[in-house]
C-alpha cells in the first residue's frame, strides 16, 4: 500500500487533503484512482487507512477509514553526528541513515572539515529533509528523522553529554570495538550518539575531548572505511545488537 505524509493541519476529522508534489505523483506516476486505498501518516507517528474520494491537479481528498496499529520505529534512539563530507555524500548519508532507523542526523564542522560557504551548507538542510521524507515513504518509517543545521564541534560536545551512550569510530583505535561496547551497555540504554569523522578523520585533540567526556572510542575493524560507510556500519551494528534490525 502506498504511503503519504500529511501535515496535521491538512487533516480535519475523518478527511485528509494531500497537496503539492504528491498530487502529481498520485495521478500521473502511481495512476491511483478514486476508491483506491492508501496509508496516511500525520507526521506525529499516527497512521490511518484511507480511501481516495477525489483527485484534481491541486489536491487529493482522502477519507480516513481507521487508525492502523503501525509502529516501524526502533526501540532505541540513534542520533548520528556526521563530520560534514564533501560534494553530495551527505545526501546518501541522510537517505541510508533514514532507512536504517536513525532518529536525527546532524552535520558537524570539525577541525578537518573544509566549508567553502557556510551559507551554502545551511541551504542544503531543506534538501536533506526532503531526502529524508522520500526515504521514509520508501522504507515505511512511522516518523521522519530530523536533519539539523550544521553545528560546530563545541556544540556537538554539549549535545552528546546528555546521551546514555556515545560511540566514536576512530581509525587509530585498535583493541576496543563495538563488541566491547555492547558488553558494557545497560538495559535502560535508550539514547545513543554516533559521531563520525569527516574525510581525513578526527584530530587527536578532538579524540581526547571525546575520551574526557566518557565516549567510547572504537575500531570498526582492520580496514579503514570511508566517512559515508563508517556511519552505516556503526548504526547497523548497534541496531542489530540493541535495536530491531534482524528482528526483535
Amino acid at each position: 500500500m502506498h504511503k503519504f505524509f500529511v501535515k496535521k493541519e491538512n487533516i480535519d476529522g475523518d478527511f485528509a487533503v494531500i497537496e503539492d508534489d504528491d498530487v502529481k505523483h498520485i495521478y500521473k506516476v502511481l495512476r491511483l484512482s478514486v476508491g483506491d486505498k492508501i496509508s496516511i501518516n500525520n507526521l506525529e507517528g499516527s497512521e490511518f487507512l484511507g480511501e481516495i474520494r477525489s483527485i484534481n491537479k491541486r489536491q487529493v481528498t482522502v477519507k480516513l477509514l481507521e487508525k492502523l496499529p503501525v509502529n516501524n520505529e526502533s526501540p532505541i534512539n540513534i542520533y548520528l553526528y556526521q563530520g560534514l563530507p564533501k560534494s553530495s555524500k551527505m545526501d546518501l548519508i541522510v537517505q541510508k541513515g533514514t532507512e536504517l532507523g536513525v532518529k536525527e542526523i546532524t552535520p558537524v564542522i570539525t577541525e578537518r572539515v573544509i566549508v567553502k560557504s557556510e551559507l551554502g551548507e545551511f541551504k542544503k538542510v531543506d534538501r536533506w529533509n526532503r531526502i529524508a521524507l522520500e526515504a521514509c515513504k520508501q522504507c515505511k518509517r512511522t516518523l521522519i528523522p530530523k536533519i539539523n543545521t550544521p553545528i560546530e564541534f563545541e556544540h556537538l560536545i554539549n549535545d552528546i553529554k546528555t546521551m546514555d551512550l556515545v560511540v566514536v569510530p576512530y581509525e587509530n583505535q585498535e583493541s576496543f570495538g563495538i563488541k566491547n561496547v555492547i558488553k558494557s551497555v545497560k538495559n535502560n540504554t535508550k539514547n545513543i550518539a554516533i559521531v563520525i569523522g569527516p574525510e581525513g578523520g578526527f584530530e587527536q585533540s578532538e579524540i581526547e575531548v571525546f575520551r574526557n567526556i566518557g565516549a567510547h572510542i572504537v575500531t570498526l575493524g582492520p580496514r579503514i572505511l570511508r566517512t559515508e560507510t563508517a556511519g552505516f556500519v556503526c548504526v547497523s551494528l548497534l541496531m542489530y545488537e540493541l535495536g530491531d534490525i534482524g528482528g526483535l
